[in-house]
Parts: structure tokens; C-alpha cells; sequence
């Protein structure tokens, strides 16, 4: 009877809130409409993961089973969506080791990556760049314009120097026409790939006034929409708020670095929002229970500026709890996580803004040298695989209503287009008059 009545009230939310007129064609790319993702012309809710590492391991052939291992689990999971890395700049086993100039092992160890999700049934969001020094990241990319010469006082020159703009540009260009040697698909045909990402948590303490950042996004999202109108694009935000709305500024936690959590996403070309979440990080001289709040504020806030001022799909794109936090427990973990799920299946299941989430971060055995304290493998972290089923479980069901409602509303306009066809054909033969 309670799920009965929940399926009614969907409906009755669902008929209110928009109706399916028109169709997706069936081509396997999500797109977006209105605030909702559609996989081909239904709703789709992304239940998923962060794994940075996939590309790297994957470069290594004799490693690849560790690549297969992670989805491996992650499907059996019901986990439908990976965030990962496109990027490694300079240092030890770059995929690109000067500008213009890509290591194709690495390369090939990308190709393998998307080719096991199409395989096992998960797409992938794909990020351009680091903002941090890992891997590169934007200090590496000034770095190559210094020595050719440029003047760069700071690492934010990433964002306003022409040069190293050109070398950024000429990597997205690669990414995107890439032909992988697996699929036989050049990466921006591939409907795998759910989106790109410009740049991942970007940050630019030297302009806290946004402009900076804004206009690197504005210039950056068209020239991506140039060359790939297939993909979904997301800039890769924290979720900090800026100048475009002052009064909001208070609900950062202490953070000032130049991104507009408002005005980055109503940029032409950005598809959907981002918010990340670590309040053990960004709180960490708070209890546990000063932290729930704090994220419970912070998801409900992101997800109505998404549904009421954005009016685009949001994902919880990074989430976690460090078990190297004072006094961590598995039960702590699991609460945020909790938390987190609930946030999204309240608003999913109202036909809300709320997406999708995706935890930092998924390991596979054998893997104890990416550990970061965030860490997950699923085959040994019973509880929290537990709860991270449970949210697939239920991210399905409402898909699977919202498909069973679009079928309904289908079968009323054929048998609507049929009745009228009818009518038309006997008023023709004069019958009835």
C-alpha cells in the first residue's frame, strides 16, 4: 500500500511538473531538460564514484585487471556513473609531457578506461585539468609558458594568459578528437562519456571578485560546445558562493577563491551544476554533529538555487568522510552518507533538481598506495556497500516510474492521434452529420 501511494503521489508531481512531449532520440547520450538528465527520453539519476586513478593504472597493461576489477564491483553495485581524471601534465608518466606533445601508453590506458564502462554499463564524467598541483594541474601549464618566455607572477595565470589558455584549448581538442584504439569511436561520438569537465575545483585567490574565473569558464565552455554538441559540460565547482549573490557568502566555510557558484553556472554552455562536500576537511575543528548540519544546510541550498534560480540538473559530484579523521568509526561514514542519499532521493523523487552523487573515492584490493583516507573497496566495507546499493536501488525505482508514466503518456496520445483520425475519416463520409 505505501509504495502504491508513493507512485500515485509521483504521478500527480510528476503530471504537474512536466510532460514528455517530446522524445530523445535513442542514441544513448544524456542530455538535459529543464532540471532533469534524460537518457534516452527517460529520466536518469546518476549513482556513482570518483576514481582518479583509472587512466593511470590502466596505462600499465599488466595492471588492467584492477580497471576491470573497479566496475566490476561498482556495476554489481548498481553504480552507474565514474568520475576520473583526462589529464596527467609533465612529471613521472605524463599523458601529456609537453604542450601538444601526449605519451600514447597513456593515452591507450584512457581508451581501455572508457571501453570497460561502455562494457560494464557506467558512464563517465571526464575532467580537462587539476587546479591542484597533483598530476600537473594548472602550475604545470605556467610552468611551459615560462619557458617560453612568459612573465607569469602566479599559478592563476592559468586562466588569464593567452599562451597558456592556447596550451589548455589544444588539450581539450586532443581529448575530444581522440579515436580510441578500443571502441573505434573518437571520444566525442562516444555516448560513454556522459561530460566533460573544464577544470576539477577550480580556485583563484588572486580575483575573489569572480571575474576571472567567469570569464576562463565563459571562454572555455564555447570553445568546448564548438567542437562537441553531443557531451554534457559541468565546470567543476566546489559550490562556494560569490558577488553574485553577497548575502549567501556567509554560508561558505571560510572560503574566498574567486568561483560564483551562481553566476559560473549560468554561463552559456554549462550543462548541469556541481556542488563537492567535506565538511571533515573544510570543519575539522567541529564535532560530528556540527558537520551533518553544516552539509544538510549546504545540499538543501545548492539543490533549490539548482531547481529555482539555475533551473539546471545538480550533482553531488564529490563526497566523503577520512576513516584518518579523530575518532572515526564506519558508522559515522556511513551517516553521511545517509545523509547525503536522503538529500538526493527527497528531490529526486519529487521530480526536483537533485541528480545524482558521486562518493570520493572507489579502490579496488590491492591498491593501499592510492589510499588518501577516503578510500572505499567495496568487497570490504560491508555497511557502507550496503548503503550505497540501497541509494541504487531507489534511484532506480523512481526511474523506472517516471519511464512507466512517459509510456502511459504515450499510449494517450497515440490512442488521442487515433480517435481523431477516426472522427476525421467518418466526418468525411458524412457520418454523424
Amino acid at each position: 500500500m505505501r509504495h502504491l501511494v508513493f507512485a500515485l503521489l509521483l504521478a500527480i508531481l510528476f503530471h504537474q511538473e512536466c510532460s514528455y512531449t517530446q522524445v530523445e532520440a535513442g542514441d544513448g547520450f544524456i542530455r538535459t531538460q529543464g532540471v532533469k538528465f534524460l537518457l534516452n527520453g527517460n529520466p536518469y539519476y546518476a549513482n556513482g564514484f570518483n576514481a582518479y586513478w583509472l587512466m593511470y593504472v590502466a596505462s600499465d597493461p599488466t595492471q588492467r585487471s584492477k580497471v576491470s576489477s573497479a566496475f566490476r564491483e561498482a556495476s554489481s553495485h548498481s553504480l552507474t556513473v565514474a568520475r576520473t581524471w583526462a589529464f596527467s601534465d609533465g612529471g613521472y608518466r605524463p599523458l601529456q609531457y609537453s604542450p601538444g606533445s601526449y605519451n600514447e601508453e597513456m593515452f591507450k590506458g584512457l581508451d581501455f578506461v572508457i571501453a570497460e564502462a561502455r562494457r560494464y554499463g557506467i558512464k563517465l564524467i571526464l575532467s580537462m585539468v587539476n587546479n591542484y598541483d597533483s598530476l600537473g594541474g594548472k602550475k604545470q601549464y605556467v610552468n611551459w609558458a615560462r619557458n617560453q618566455g612568459q612573465y607569469l607572477t602566479s599559478d592563476d595565470d592559468f586562466f588569464r594568459n593567452p599562451v597558456v589558455k592556447s596550451y589548455y584549448k589544444n588539450h581539450v581538442k586532443t581529448v575530444l578528437n581522440r579515436y580510441n584504439s578500443f571502441t573505434g569511436l573518437h571520444y566525442k561520438d562516444d555516448p560513454t562519456i556522459m561530460a566533460w569537465e573544464l577544470i576539477n575545483e577550480p580556485r583563484c585567490t588572486s580575483d575573489t571578485s569572480g571575474r576571472t574565473i567567469q570569464a576562463w569558464i565563459s571562454e572555455m565552455a564555447s570553445f568546448v560546445k564548438s567542437i562537441d554538441r553531443n557531451h554534457l559540460l559541468e565546470a567543476g565547482l566546489e559550490g562556494f558562493y560569490g558577488q553574485s549573490t553577497p548575502q549567501k557568502k556567509r554560508l561558505n566555510p571560510g572560503f574566498d577563491i574567486g568561483t560564483d557558484f551562481i553566476a559560473n553556472n549560468q554561463i552559456p554552455g554549462i550543462d548541469f551544476a556541481t556542488v563537492h562536500s567535506y565538511p571533515d576537511q573544510w570543519l575539522s575543528n567541529s564535532n560530528d554533529q556540527s558537520q551533518l548540519s553544516f552539509l544538510n544546510n549546504w545540499l538543501d541550498i545548492h539543490i533549490q538555487d539548482a531547481q529555482y534560480t539555475l533551473r539546471k540538473p545538480i550533482l553531488l559530484a564529490e563526497f566523503g568522510k577520512s576513516w584518518k579523521d579523530t575518532g572515526f568509526n564506519t558508522n559515522q561514514r556511513d551517516m553521511m552518507f545517509n545523509t547525503v542519499y536522503y538529500k538526493i532521493y527527497s528531490s529526486a523523487k519529487r521530480g526536483g533538481a537533485a541528480a545524482g552523487g558521486m562518493f570520493w573515492q572507489l579502490l579496488t584490493e590491492g591498491m593501499d598506495s592510492f589510499q588518501d583516507g577516503y578510500g572505499i573497496v567495496l568487497s570490504q566495507s560491508s555497511s557502507t556497500a550496503n548503503v550505497i546499493s540501497q541509494q541504487s536501488h531507489k534511484l532506480y525505482q523512481i526511474r523506472k516510474i517516471f519511464a512507466r508514466m512517459r509510456n502511459v503518456e504515450r499510449w494517450k496520445r497515440a490512442r488521442a492521434a487515433r480517435r481523431n483520425r477516426w472522427s476525421g475519416r467518418n466526418r468525411g463520409k458524412g457520418i454523424g452529420n
